[in-house]
């Protein structure tokens, strides 16, 4: 199972819907709530080539995009095979 990372903040509701998504999966990943860890918040957008918004998810070493990337995956039937690897 590959390592999954999500960068998450308190009151953000694709933050949930992600979560929600990958609980369904049965996977554990990483959260890391750059709200209580604000020191995250320049390592997140570093990770991400700049991108500031959560969630910011990565799966194994590659970043996969926010909440609607994540979905689309699913949609597609790859999200399966990412975390399987």
């Amino acid at each position: 199972m590959q390592r999954i990372e999500i960068y998450t903040s308190s009151t953000c509701g694709y933050c949930f819907a992600a979560k929600r998504l990958l609980n369904q999966k049965g996977v554990s990943y990483e959260e890391i709530n750059i709200q209580m860890d604000p020191e995250r918040r320049a390592e997140m957008i570093a990770r991400a080539a700049g991108q500031r918004s959560v969630p910011q998810i990565f799966i194994g070493a590659q970043h996969i995009g926010g909440c609607d990337q994540l979905f689309n995956l699913e949609r597609t039937g790859k999200l399966d095979a990412m975390l399987a690897v």
